[in-house]
């Protein structure tokens, strides 16, 4: 599965990120309110912080992490990933971990997000995944929402248990389960002999 590839800076055209206001001054000017120059009566741009680095350099990876998740559903991926930041932003005084606290907030808003579509019985189509992935892509969803994500973060992010587990917020032998369990459920639902 790939997902789009929003550009955070430059790239021309619109973006994922611009298309939702996602700059992260401008997130953070939206939590916060405008910051005005006494000065000129202009609005300030605020100072650099530790999220507006972490946007930069983590922002595409929440997203392409969320896109796999949902199953090419790019609507909840960036929902969830705006949201996600921008909670982030609200709560950035008391953050210890932002990263890993943005991929629990943005994993929850993902599963929220299509339990809700569920109940209202909306059915999306995502995107429409080549030939080759449509099973591996209709296995996934029907993984459990951790086994998923494990899996999502483990083959697509390239991510090792240790860091699996910091991002998710559980005990690394916790996650080695949801692998262990997720890669029998796909063998099942595949057919395949092995699925590393």
């Amino acid at each position: 599965m790939t997902a789009p590839k929003p550009v955070v800076n430059g790239g021309g055209g619109s973006s994922v990120y611009q298309r939702h206001g996602w700059e992260p001054s401008a997130m953070i000017r939206a939590v916060d309110g405008e910051l005005i120059d006494d000065r000129s009566g202009q609005v300030a741009e605020p100072p650099p912080s530790d999220l507006d680095a972490l946007f930069r350099k983590e922002g595409d990876g929440v997203y392409r992490t969320l896109y796999a998740f949902t199953g090419g559903r790019a609507d909840v991926a960036e929902d969830a990933t705006a949201e996600a930041f921008a909670r982030a932003v609200a709560q950035r005084d008391v953050l210890r971990d932002p990263l890993a606290w943005i991929y629990r907030v943005a994993f929850r808003v993902a599963i929220d997000e299509l339990r809700a579509d569920r109940r209202r019985g909306i059915r999306v189509d995502a995107a429409v995944p080549p030939p080759e992935l449509a099973g591996l892509t209709d296995a996934l969803r029907q993984l459990s929402p951790n086994q998923r994500a494990a899996i999502v973060l483990r083959h697509v992010m390239d991510l090792d248990p240790e860091e699996i587990a910091h991002r998710m917020g559980i005990a690394q032998p916790t996650v080695r389960v949801h692998l262990h369990r997720a890669r029998k459920r796909l063998r099942e639902l595949l057919g395949a002999e092995e699925v590393d």
